[in-house]
């Protein structure tokens, strides 16, 4: 199931336009690659093995935009703060972003913005021993004052694929009494809805371009991961969970949003209290692997065995 055995891989760091954006970078270790927005951002638009189609999905109506006061969606991968509230967290990354390629690491800083007093940077780290990308998210707070938020990174993905999100262990009634699996829903969340499987397991929810009515879930995946699987290849994000901790959305330390376009598998990290000057992260796990899972749990658990060993 792995992409890679033997010899340590050669990652590399080119500029490349793409999408209509003059001045990307692409990060790529001639397996996978990643394409970064420094027009705009910080944004990865591209994560997909060489030469495949695209994990993440693009807005092609917006691809090349710069500038304004609009907030875009893009596509892509981007790094916001939680909780959700209108207009803080739709600060528009329209502008141009600052990056330095160090020792292996890229980092991608966007300007202070305007309406939050916050400056928010990504690094990437494409492993070359490992089948995996690190992704650092940092918020900073230039405020003269503290800010409580949490990092929150939001993957859009391509249409056609569906989520897999894992649950605690099953047990019968009568072995274990305390509840064990908090989900959060939505007002608009229909559990009734067909995209969603709700197994004993796992939970699925797939992408369908006909269905233009949202649907979302919050859940505390203690687990860490979820995976996203879309013509033969499987996206797999990781995410530390601190049981301790308090998560935004009733407890949700990962969340996952569809619509008639995408779908979007989130993580978040603890609320935290960020002082004047002070700094948050939040880091993901990024992986790729070829593989079609099928839709019962014993297939699922067959794929994520090998693609989960450390």
């Amino acid at each position: 199931m792995n992409l890679v055995a033997g010899e340590p891989k050669e990652v590399r760091l080119e500029k490349q336009a793409y999408g209509g954006w003059a001045n990307c970078l692409r990060l790529s270790d001639g397996l996978q690659e990643l394409i970064v927005t420094t027009d705009i951002g910080p944004r990865v638009i591209r994560y997909g093995l060489a030469g495949r189609h695209n994990m993440f999905k693009e807005y092609p109506e917006m691809l090349g935009k710069t500038g304004g006061s609009e907030w875009r969606i893009y596509g892509g991968h981007r790094l916001w703060h939680a909780p959700e509230i209108m207009p803080r967290t739709y600060a528009p990354d329209n502008r141009p972003v600052e990056h330095e390629w160090r020792n292996g690491l890229l980092v991608v800083t966007q300007p202070v913005e305007t309406s939050t007093g916050i400056r928010k940077q990504i690094e990437l780290c494409m492993s070359a021993e490992r089948d995996e990308v690190r992704v650092v998210h940092r918020l900073y707070n230039t405020n003269l004052w503290d800010v409580e938020l949490a990092p929150w990174a939001l993957t859009v993905m391509a249409q056609g694929g569906r989520v897999i999100i894992p649950q605690e262990e099953f047990r019968a009634h009568d072995a274990y009494f305390l509840p064990a699996r908090p989900v959060v829903l939505w007002h608009y969340t229909d559990m009734s809805d067909p995209r969603w499987t709700w197994g004993r397991k796992y939970i699925q929810l797939r992408q369908d371009p006909a269905r233009d009515t949202p649907q979302k879930i919050g859940a505390r995946n203690t687990f860490g991961w979820a995976a996203y699987a879309l013509d033969g290849v499987v996206f797999v994000k990781r995410a530390p969970f601190h049981k301790d901790a308090i998560y935004p959305d009733f407890g949700s330390s990962m969340e996952f949003f569809t619509n008639a376009d995408m779908l979007e598998v989130e993580s978040l990290g603890p609320l935290t209290r960020v002082a004047p000057g002070g700094c948050v992260e939040h880091a993901e796990t990024w992986s790729l692997a070829e593989a079609r899972p099928g839709d019962d749990e014993e297939s699922i658990d067959r794929m994520m065995g090998s693609l989960l060993v450390v």
